[in-house]
């Protein structure tokens, strides 16, 4: 096969599987929010999570929006781990890498 091609070929598959998500939510994840601070302001803080994940695959950068749906999804399964039910992000994301807040808002 000709390096051009060999190229292309690997290149046109990083671009193809960084649109696939590879973060699902678990059963308990799924119940958790992801919420900013001014709507946590009557709710308990419990600890707080940083999550991270490949921001590029092959040398190519992500979409930034995938990467920052899967970080939160990350976020909220870590959140069932701390007792929480609602995240807000604390940090900008960097390098695939974000902290949140995490909080407990109904009362158990």
């Amino acid at each position: 096969m000709k390096l051009a091609t060999r190229v292309w070929t690997g290149i046109a598959a990083a671009v193809l599987l960084s649109a696939c998500t590879w973060v699902e939510p678990t059963a308990q994840g799924e119940k958790v929010r992801v919420l900013s601070a001014a709507e946590v302001t009557k709710c308990k803080k419990v600890g707080q999570t940083t999550v991270s994940l490949l921001a590029k695959l092959a040398g190519i950068e992500r979409n930034a929006q995938k990467v920052q749906d899967e970080l939160n999804v990350l976020a909220r399964n870590s959140a069932v781990e701390l007792d929480g039910d609602t995240v807000v992000p604390v940090s900008a994301v960097e390098d695939g890498r974000q902290t949140f807040a995490v909080y407990r808002c109904v009362p158990r």
